[in-house]
């Protein structure tokens, strides 16, 4: 269970939240540029450019939950269980596991449209990391300054749509989740008109009337309707510390709060972490469950430049800051 937008128009901010029942023993990790990746097709690429985001480091290898590019080419992995389908490696397509997707696209690419034409020769194989890391189902979102789209690979093969929500969650496939919007059409942030009747004078009681009906629950569908309507609806100003605190304001509107979502086998899921990464300097903020203070992680030229994997520790304990 994850949720994952896209916010800004000349000036990009992308992010999500990760809700689970455990953790990945995830960290901060930039990749910098000419860094190597072997793959499981038995190719090797070194990166273009380097990328910073949210991963879970084996060896030297950064399994990216998340990251965004120098370029500002940002891309996350969601939740898709149920429906993502893995085929075996297909000979003269090109085959990348799920795990490689982030790297490769981010390692080689400058924009969406670069991956798009990169996407009708791809097929998304069913080769774990290792015999300890089984595969994770999942489908992408991909955005840059110019536009979104989604990846999914279903039993119907691969699949990309255009985004112009800019939001993503998890199951249904996402045709469903832009129909579904359909049912909300009536949903405004203004104060309601009296339609009931024309006999009656029928006036709101209070503020935010307009949006009664609008979902609460933590299901994937009623978050991508609650995260759409309150990102497209959202007004801050332009400076980067207002975008990224407002940015953080609507994931909380679909973060989950420990035991109010309680999985099959008993345990709580939560929201382990949310994070807003400015495409355009690279910069990557996060908060965790357990610290809801902001914390930044920028990429500068020593970092993309560095000669080996950079691996930040997260900060998990609360950061209270005392007046007296």
């Amino acid at each position: 269970m994850c949720t994952c937008i896209v916010m800004g128009k000349n000036h990009r901010y992308f992010g999500r939240t990760l809700d689970y029942e455990c953790r990945f023993g995830e960290s901060a990790a930039i990749t910098p540029r000419n860094y190597p990746f072997s793959l499981k097709n038995g190719s090797a690429i070194r990166t273009r450019y380097a990328m910073n985001g949210m991963a879970t480091v084996v060896g030297d290898y950064p399994l990216y939950a998340e990251a965004v590019n120098e370029k500002g080419l940002a891309m996350a992995g969601l939740n898709f269980p149920g429906s993502a389908v893995y085929f075996e490696p297909d000979e003269g397509k090109l085959n990348l596991t799920p795990f490689e997707l982030i790297p490769w696209f981010l390692g080689q690419c400058e924009t969406a449209a670069q991956v798009r034409e990169c996407l009708p020769g791809l097929v998304i194989t069913n080769v774990p990391f290792s015999e300890k890391l089984p595969l994770s189902w999942l489908h992408w979102m991909i955005s840059d300054k110019n536009e979104c789209i989604v990846i999914e690979q279903t039993n119907e093969g691969l699949r990309w749509y255009e985004n112009p929500t800019g939001v993503m969650t998890n199951n249904p496939p996402f045709p469903f989740q832009m129909m579904n919007l359909r049912n909300y059409l009536n949903l405004s942030p203004n104060d309601p008109v009296n339609r009931f009747s024309d006999r009656l004078t029928l006036l709101p009681y209070g503020r935010g009337m307009g949006a009664i009906g609008l979902p609460g629950d933590n299901s994937p569908e009623s978050r991508f309707v609650r995260a759409a309507f309150n990102k497209l609806n959202s007004e801050c100003a332009e400076d980067e510390i207002s975008c990224v605190t407002q940015f953080f304001h609507v994931l909380e509107s679909v973060s989950l709060v420990r035991g109010a979502t309680i999985t099959e086998d008993g345990k709580p899921d939560i929201t382990n972490y949310s994070c807003c990464v400015d495409t355009e300097s690279g910069t990557y903020y996060y908060r965790t469950y357990t610290n809801s203070q902001i914390t930044a992680v920028k990429m500068t030229e020593k970092e993309k430049n560095a000669a080996a994997l950079i691996n930040i520790p997260l900060v998990e304990e609360q950061q209270i800051y005392y007046v007296n």
